[in-house]
């Protein structure tokens, strides 16, 4: 960038016109081979991606990462899965919750 503030205005013009020439030479490019898609800059302009990942390619890229992470995770233990509350607990939990609540509610408490 700094590069682009040491040139005198007789070689930035110069710089501009090159720009111009390349420009006007890729779009006859495009013309000629029919309409194909230009590789670069140009190329990416509306789209983030200048190429598209096939789905083959996008497999192989999974599987390989899968078996990173399971290599990475081979030699840890396994985590016990967390218990999981029955319906009638949760429902006592939940009683004894709003017996609490009505019995503040009656001593005129707004919180417990």
């Amino acid at each position: 960038m700094n590069d682009i503030l040491d040139l005198s205005t007789q070689q930035l013009r110069h710089v501009a016109d090159l720009k111009e020439k390349i420009e006007s030479l890729q779009q006859e490019l495009t013309r000629v081979l029919g309409g194909a898609a230009p590789v670069g800059a140009a190329a990416s302009k509306g789209s983030k991606r200048a190429y598209r990942i096939s789905p083959a390619a996008r497999a192989r890229i999974a599987a390989a990462q899968r078996a990173r992470w399971a290599k990475f995770h081979a030699g840890r233990p396994v985590r016990k899965k967390l218990r999981i509350m029955s319906a009638a607990a949760k429902a006592k939990i939940a009683a004894a919750a709003r017996r609490r609540w009505a019995a503040a509610k009656a001593a005129g408490k707004s919180r417990l």
